[in-house]
């Protein structure tokens, strides 16, 4: 088997980049300058198992083990636009994985605080933030957030939830904003809301390709007759 050319490999993805541009983003409004730049440089490939890097910039969700995967990246893009995201903003991630979302926000935000629950996708996270300096990664339950570090001006929960648990308006600054994918029976629908008076009220804005993420599930409620 040939050995596999570094130089070519690196020219291809970043056709692929180019194309992803090119034929998800932008023709679905993700046009914001800032947004589009930072998904052009940075390197999906490296957040993905190597045997699916070939696959990386395909519009699909891409598997990353133990029941995760990571979101397709034109929902990554719908998402970044919801959230208005500022220079100046304090950001948490809910569901980082193994960092893609946290390493483009690093170069959106002042500062990124990283939350993962799983350890194998946080040892990946390790890696793959290691040298940015303006993110911070953490561990703990998704649903429980990171109040550390709270107030928060922007929280991304970064997948389909069915809810968002109250603590989470608790953790932003008042007039913070919340973005995510709100699963309603097996359909995502990005959603965006600011924290007021201890609560937020999320707005539905469009049906979006979401991976899940656990530990959002609605309690079930039983009738007995």
């Amino acid at each position: 088997m040939p050995t596999p050319n570094p130089v070519l490999e690196a020219e291809n993805f970043t056709a692929m980049r180019r194309a992803m541009v090119d034929s998800q983003l932008r023709p679905s409004d993700v046009t914001d300058r800032a947004i589009v730049a930072a998904m052009a440089n940075v390197a999906r490939e490296d957040f993905v198992p190597a045997d699916r890097a070939r696959v990386a910039y395909t519009d699909r969700a891409i598997p990353l083990g133990n029941g995760r995967s990571l979101n397709p990246p034109l929902t990554t893009g719908q998402m970044l636009v919801a959230a208005d995201v500022r220079i100046a903003d304090h950001v948490l991630i809910v569901g980082a994985a193994t960092g893609y979302l946290a390493t483009i926000l690093a170069r959106l935000a002042t500062s990124v605080v990283a939350l993962e629950s799983e350890d194998m996708l946080a040892d990946r996270a390790a890696e793959t933030l290691g040298d940015l300096a303006n993110v911070t990664l953490v561990r703990g339950p998704l649903a429980a957030g990171w109040a550390k570090a709270a107030p928060y001006s922007l929280i991304i929960v970064d997948g389909a939830v069915q809810h968002i648990p109250d603590t989470f308006a608790k953790q932003l600054a008042p007039g913070g904003r919340l973005v995510t994918a709100l699963d309603d029976r097996g359909v995502a629908r990005i959603a965006r809301g600011e924290a007021s008076d201890g609560a937020i009220a999320l707005m539905p804005l469009s049906d979006v390709e979401a991976v899940s993420l656990p530990g959002f599930d609605r309690a079930r409620h039983f009738t007995f007759s």
